[in-house]
């Protein structure tokens, strides 16, 4: 299969406020949200779709379609991240969650763990009083009042040092991050990786809240509700880093498995919780108590939440994520306790 995807820089910079000309167009802003991460191969839509959005960009096919071009991924070590929803080194991540669903712990994890890997963190500050952003900024290496500010700090240390950066939706909403995204494209450094959070939760309501991205995290009210951290749903969250070619067979092979697991065992759930576990067709056993202990699996200690949790942070490979997936959906830990498996690293 040939390798291809949307050069979703491109669309960022050309159509900022893709959501209103989509619809102009008579395109579904859930659409290209799909196409631009993946979640949609290019190869499988329609040509209609792809030419419109070339117009859109007033570009040609060949500039907003990249072939043989791989994707680089960055590994976090967390599990549920680097499994569903990887991130792409370079593009952009749009967060999309409630307040209290825990976006910001996510974020303060990442920064922690990027820290450390010799990342340079640079931070926009949020318009407005927001003192929860408080929250991710002890591992914050710079942060700007402006964006003239992160423009200037970003050109200097982005020519020894890989950027991880973060801003809220109410910048994207002004057009600022596509200026700086335009500007930081003629400007000679590394790579910068954005992460686009939202502090008021209107994003949750919006099929393309944050214009194009390349990786989408979907927090859910359910896991956070059952204190199932990180509350990243790992059905609706995806990355362009999924998109067939651009990812070893072996993981995009488990993790559709474990979608396809976690997305029977939901349903199932439904039923159990209001008619209990005999509710449930005996045939169909097998397949919720799985779902229970990857689900459970998938929950891990942070750095940042040791003294809280009192559980010792866990940086777990996507190597060894893989192979405990796979023993999981295997039945080989169906023996064990689902207790035993909440809040690990590895099995």
């Amino acid at each position: 299969m040939e390798n291809i995807r949307l050069n979703v820089p491109l669309l960022r910079r050309r159509v900022p406020n893709l959501t209103s000309a989509a619809r102009e167009v008579g395109l579904r802003p859930a659409t290209v949200s799909n196409l631009c991460t993946g979640k949609i191969p290019v190869g499988r839509a329609e040509v209609r779709t792809i030419v419109a959005l070339a117009e859109l960009a007033q570009c040609s096919l060949d500039e907003l379609i990249l072939r043989g071009e791989n994707v680089e991924m960055i590994e976090t070590k967390i599990k549920t991240l680097d499994l569903f929803a990887p991130i792409v080194k370079g593009g952009t991540v749009g967060l999309v969650a409630r307040p209290g669903m825990g976006q910001l712990v996510v974020l303060a994890e990442l920064f922690y763990r990027f820290k450390k890997e010799g990342y340079a963190t640079v931070l926009l500050k949020p318009d407005g009083n927001h003192p929860e952003i408080e929250e991710v900024t002890d591992d914050v290496e710079f942060i700007a009042e402006t964006i003239d500010k992160v423009f200037t700090e970003m050109s200097v240390v982005g020519k020894n040092k890989d950027i991880i950066f973060v801003a809220d939706r109410s910048h994207v909403l002004t057009g600022e991050i596509y200026e700086l995204q335009e500007k930081l494209h003629d400007v000679d450094i590394k790579s910068v990786t954005t992460f686009l959070l939202d502090l008021k939760g209107a994003s949750v309501d919006e099929d393309l809240p944050y214009g194009p991205l390349e990786t989408l995290w979907q927090f859910d009210m359910d896991l956070s509700a059952r204190h199932r951290y990180p509350a990243v749903n790992p059905i609706h969250s995806t990355s362009s880093v999924l998109e067939g070619a651009h990812l070893d067979q072996n993981h995009l092979s488990i993790q559709q498995k474990a979608q396809k697991l976690l997305r029977r065992y939901r349903e199932l759930r439904s039923l159990v919780n209001v008619k209990g576990i005999d509710g449930i067709p005996p045939s169909e056993k097998e397949t919720y108590h799985r779902g229970e202990r990857l689900e459970a699996y998938l929950t891990q200690p942070f750095y940042v939440a040791e003294a809280l949790t009192g559980i010792k942070g866990e940086e777990v490979s996507l190597k060894d994520t893989l192979n405990d997936v796979k023993k999981i959906l295997d039945g080989v830990v169906d023996s064990k306790d689902i207790a035993s498996l909440n809040f690990i690293g590895t099995i």
